[in-house]
């Protein structure tokens, strides 16, 4: 069985085309142009413009006994019919091969050559048959223009697949996923999940199938906009944001058939010929052989389109990188995969900017397995500073083009600071920015604490002139820190030292509502915070997140309902006592009351767990923590909602919040009516429970806490089994939930449980009814019950 195919067609393929494989080997044609005083080989040629000189000669071996002529040529457009004095020919003379030059005429937009037998006769009727269908005609010339590259891509990948195989069989799917990437050519992941020594074959053994995806290839050989009349058939490829088309090299052959039937007659038949180009030279591949008798063959071969200049779009494929200037630098580009099949671009060099504004030029060469463009030479000698302006540029075919930039790190320069103003602060991660000039040569940073062993870290990155660190301080005591900083080989690790400083708590801002029985503190380091009086009131610390680089902590009133008796505009002084005894007092004028919500209604579903006994609560606004719980709220007033809303869930001591957006659990009833939906363990956490409550933000302005409901935890109780009701046996996992078991609900006639109970049986005994009843250590007012199994 033959290996798996590299891709997949874009569209289902004729069973034909199995056989439509371009392996016969035609004759080689020589072809030059002339563009003002400089002359190229085909090869190196994207496109003509008017006023070129080309020279064509079919180059044939001396022991050919059979004679060919030539007819080259040019056409206008699909709709307009080239003059009869726009085809030349040339043919065999006494053992001669044919060969003439021409130049390109003004209006022209493709040149064709067609090679005839000799024995076929004169050229007039193929001349006259193109000229009588010049649409089909130009439409063919320009897809097999477009095969022809896409020909070469395919070539280059195969090429450097085995060359990497021939190398290493185990860098195959390294190589061969670059190669996708530089030659745009679409990867079946099947091959590279077969042994190392199969992958080449794998990849290799199909050409017909592979898929190319590329714009800049179509656009130099660029289909009709539209269809003319005398247009029979069209390509099957897909338009991409109107620039160029992919088009699958196997899809481009099948078609070209068919446009090609559009000229068959029982005098000639014209078949596609793609030029295989390198060494001044194109070899002509056919997928038919020739024929000399009726119908005569007719060998089409494409020349590169008549237009302007289009310079391969490249790009970088790191943009916002820096790269190392040492030895061996890759410059990752994309979005011209012709660069590597062709040699269309030439004379390429990465022009360098020193400081003093002069530039010198390093040349370059493109590596399809690496990537980009490869540096020829070492940096050159001269004064550099860290960070290097540098730009491709050279030459598309006769035309000067610039190509991107990069910016590049000098790895002479290893010389680090941090910024200004920089410190650590122990307890949490520090990001920390370090300035140098190597930013592109930087392999490694780390993390050496007093004398002990350096430790890698994160790092990235920060323009061209720097790095961003981040510094795992969470367990590390005050004291001295050094950051190692490594770069490219040979260069010395630069190291810089640091001071890490126990950070004292600060508070930024105070609020405080009417209405409201909490505050809320944000600063620094508030994890300090012990306690906190705002004139008569006293607060003890709730929760604390982190938003913005901010420590946020909200403060509790001992009496809530105190609490609430002070009116909005009252100038107060808050004291808020840190750690240590240190007191910082802050003034704090009290806010105006906020808008609360009204709790309309609320019900929750608890879910089966499979060899679980469920456990029943008797409070109707007591919940399980895993139960999905849903709820209906009003503003007060019947303010309107607007589906903009962000509901906040949280436990009353504030350790434990989620928020819940439109689209994602919070949707409206109505104008006036939200609708929550939530899972207590999604939203607030696995060691959530007791008291929850919620509030609604809008434009970032909080609405006033809304008591919601209580949350428990329950034990996962397997069996409950009673032989006698003085002798049941309850089994299960976490029984330790369970503050005290029994027969009915009087908490006086209950078993206590102790703490830290970890058996997984309790026996106890049960009501008449043969349920048992469970005070929950997590709400010890609230009672839940089983019933014996029967």
């Amino acid at each position: 069985m033959a290996a798996a195919p590299l891709v997949a067609l874009a569209a289902p393929v004729a069973a034909s085309a199995a056989s439509s494989s371009f392996d016969l080997a035609g004759p080689n044609v020589v072809v030059s142009v002339r563009h003002g005083t400089v002359t190229l080989p085909l090869e190196a040629v994207p496109n003509l413009v008017e006023g070129d000189v080309v020279s064509i000669k079919l180059d044939l071996p001396p022991e050919q006994t059979e004679g060919f002529r030539i007819v080259a040529g040019f056409l206008r457009g699909a709709i307009d019919r080239p003059s009869k004095d726009w085809f030349h020919e040339a043919h065999s003379r006494k053992g001669k091969s044919p060969d003439f030059s021409l130049t390109v005429p003004k209006g022209a937009q493709q040149m064709a050559l067609l090679v005839i037998p000799e024995s076929g006769g004169g050229a007039d009727a193929v001349i006259s048959t193109v000229r009588k269908r010049p649409g089909a005609f130009v439409r063919a010339v320009q897809e097999l223009n477009q095969a022809t590259l896409d020909r070469a891509r395919l070539d280059a990948f195969l090429r450097e697949t085995l060359k990497a195989e021939r190398q290493n069989p185990e860098s195959v799917s390294a190589a061969s996923q670059v190669l996708t990437r530089s030659l745009a050519i679409k990867l079946k992941a099947e091959c590279l999940q077969q042994p190392a020594e199969l992958q080449a074959a794998c990849l290799t053994g199909d050409r017909e199938t592979l898929l190319l995806a590329d714009t800049h290839s179509s656009a130099l050989a660029s289909t009709l906009a539209g269809a003319p009349t005398d247009l029979a058939f069209q390509l099957s490829a897909t338009p991409q944001a109107g620039y160029g088309s992919y088009s699958s090299y196997i899809g481009v052959v099948r078609d070209m058939f068919r446009l090609l039937g559009a000229f068959q007659s029982t005098q000639l038949q014209f078949i596609p010929a793609l030029a295989q180009i390198g060494n001044g030279r194109a070899t002509l591949l056919l997928n038919t052989p020739l024929s000399f008798a009726k119908p005569t063959s007719v060998m089409v071969v494409a020349m590169p389109a008549i237009e302007a200049p289009k310079p391969p779009p490249l790009r970088p494929s790191t943009p916002d990188i820096a790269l190392c200037a040492a030895p061996g630098l890759v410059l990752p580009v994309e979005g011209a995969p012709l660069i590597y099949a062709t040699q269309f671009a030439r004379d390429m060099a990465l022009r360098l900017k020193r400081p003093d504004g002069t530039l010198v030029d390093v040349p370059v060469h493109a590596d399809a397995r690496r990537g980009g463009y490869v540096l020829d030479a070492a940096l050159p000698a001269g004064p550099f500073g860290g960070a290097i302006p540098a730009q491709l540029h050279g030459i598309w075919g006769f035309a000067p083009f610039e190509g991107p930039s990069f910016a590049l790190s000098n790895p002479a320069l290893n010389a680090w600071k941090t910024a200004e103003g920089t410190s650590l602060v122990v307890g949490r991660p520090n990001d920390v920015e370090i300035l140098g000039g190597g930013a592109g040569c930087v392999t490694q940073v780390s993390l050496r604490r007093g004398d002990g062993a350096a430790k890698p870290v994160t790092w990235k990155q920060a323009g061209t002139r720097g790095i961003v660190a981040t510094l795992p301080l969470d367990k590390t005591a005050p004291g001295a820190v050094s950051v190692v900083i490594e770069g490219a080989a040979g260069t010395t690790p630069a190291v810089i030292t640091l001071s890490a400083l126990q950070e004292a708590g600060s508070v930024d801002d105070l609020t405080f509502h009417a209405g409201d029985d909490e505050a809320v503190l944000t600063g620094a380091r508030l994890d300090q915070v012990k306690a906190m009086t705002i004139g008569p009131l006293a607060f003890h610390p709730g929760g604390l997140t982190r938003v913005d680089n901010q420590d946020r902590l909200t403060l509790l009133a001992d009496d809530s309902a105190k609490a609430q008796t002070i009116g909005a505009g009252t100038s107060l002084t808050a004291e808020v006592t840190f750690s240590a005894g240190r007191r910082k007092t802050v003034p704090v004028t009290v806010g105006g009351r906020r808008t609360g919500a009204t709790l309309v209604r609320i019900a929750g579903q608890v879910p089966a767990h499979d060899g679980i006994v469920p456990i029943t609560l008797s409070n109707p606004d007591v919940f399980a923590q895993d139960a999905r719980i849903s709820f209906a709220f009003h503003k007060d007033g019947m303010e309107p909602l607007d589906g903009q809303e962000r509901i906040e869930i949280a436990t009353a001591d504030g350790r434990a919040t989620g928020t819940i957006k439109a689209g994602k659990g919070y949707d409206l009833q109505d104008a006036t009516t939200g609708i929550v939906a939530f899972a207590p363990t999604e939203t607030l956490g696995t060691l959530a429970y007791g008291p929850v409550r919620f509030r609604i933000w809008h434009d970032d302005a909080p609405s006033n806490w809304t008591a919601l409901a209580t949350i428990v935890r329950l034990p996962d109780i397997r069996s409950v089994t009673c032989p006698a009701r003085d002798k049941c046996q309850v089994a299960g996992d976490r029984l330790f939930l369970i503050k005290a078991i029994g027969a009915s609900e009087q908490a006086d006639t209950l078993q206590a449980i102790p703490d830290g109970f970890v058996n997984p049986r309790i026996t106890t005994t049960a009501a008449r009814d043969g349920r048992i009843f469970l005070q929950l250590r997590d709400a010890p007012t609230v009672f839940a019950s089983v019933t014996a199994g029967k």
